[in-house]
């Protein structure tokens, strides 16, 4: 049975702590396959309105007469799968991470399949990142709050690298490396553009620095290393998440295709590759968003070095006696 976490008091969850020990890999692949769960996605915004009222209901103490545990921990799930971790506002469904699964199979799938011309390239490379950034935008850290222009043009640059990237590896791959190589195109063009696209959409977490705190939740200032940790960790994360499917599935379609029978049923290939990469995104996701705590620390000997009116604030805001470490949201 799973440990549940509770106020030794009472007996009541602990909606303060995860489910799940999160200084262990396995603790968080747990925590991540639990609030990326897709069928979450089906869930009514109704639904999703009284799970986070009942949240907010039994934080207080308030909840209805009767509730019981189970319906807590589902509202929970609920709630930490569709609202956003530091502003609390309902996020766009398709950018939800429990929609990578539905979503990501579908692009990927069709990336994976239609690689031969350059007009499905750029078409399947365009929808993938707009998807991407989509994604990025809604698991940002609330705290950097961008304009429509620097948003329109995080977009439009990093869908410009994904689809330079694919185009030049085809071009380049189609002139010195045979086909099989060529399926290889998509993934290029994705771990390419994840490098540019989250960064760019994230923009202001680096110009502004996020915001960092005590052990106790205390915020102690705003740090521009702290960003580019926590984003250097999530395109990690993303790469990883996208590579499995990119990279086996390839291998595998090269094999099938040699067998008389499924090469004829070309209707069979999309379909196959769809569901192929569905099984790969349904372990992978909740495995690549566990590569890294999700409340991430930082020495604060580094902001020292790096950071000196920072550490100056927090030596202020904690009067004069400063934490170690400090902590923050990577985003996801």
């Amino acid at each position: 049975m799973n440990k549940i976490f509770t106020k030794d008091s009472d007996n009541r969850v602990d909606l303060d702590k995860p489910l799940w020990d999160q200084s262990t890999f396995l603790g968080r692949f747990k925590h991540f396959a639990w609030i990326t769960d897709s069928r979450t996605c089906l869930t009514s915004t109704t639904e999703l309105n009284k799970a986070k009222a009942l949240i907010e209901a039994y934080r207080s103490g308030n909840e209805p007469k009767g509730t019981t545990r189970e319906e807590v921990i589902y509202a929970r799930k609920l709630y930490e799968s569709a609202f956003h971790p530091d502003s609390g506002e309902l996020q766009n469904v398709f950018g939800r991470m429990s929609f990578q699964v539905p979503g990501g199979m579908l692009l990927t799938g069709a990336m994976l399949q239609f690689y031969r011309t350059t007009s499905a390239v750029v078409f399947w490379q365009w929808a993938n990142q707009s998807f991407n950034a989509l994604v990025n935008y809604t698991n940002r850290n609330a705290n950097s709050p961008m304009t429509v222009n620097q948003m329109l043009m995080a977009y439009a640059t990093a869908t410009t690298s994904a689809l330079v990237t694919a185009i030049g590896c085809k071009s380049m791959w189609q002139k010195r490396a045979g086909p099989f190589i060529q399926r290889y195109v998509p993934f290029a063009a994705v771990a390419a553009a994840n490098c540019v696209n989250i960064p760019l959409m994230r923009q202001n977490e680096l110009i502004q620095g996020i915001e960092v705190s005590d052990e106790d939740g205390n915020i102690v200032g705003r740090s521009r290393i702290a960003a580019a940790k926590g984003i250097s960790q999530v395109v990690i994360s993303r790469i990883t998440m996208a590579a499995p499917g990119m990279l086996i599935l390839p291998v595998i379609m090269e094999q099938l295709e040699k067998i008389a029978w499924f090469r004829r049923m070309h209707i069979l290939h999309a379909p196959f590759q769809t569901i192929a990469v569905g099984c790969f995104l349904s372990f992978m996701v909740p495995t690549a968003c566990a590569l890294f705590p999700q409340k991430c620390s930082l020495n604060v000997s580094i902001i020292e070095r790096y950071e000196e009116d920072l550490y100056k604030d927090i030596k202020t805001n904690t009067k004069g006696k400063p934490p170690t470490v400090v902590y923050f949201n990577k985003g996801l």
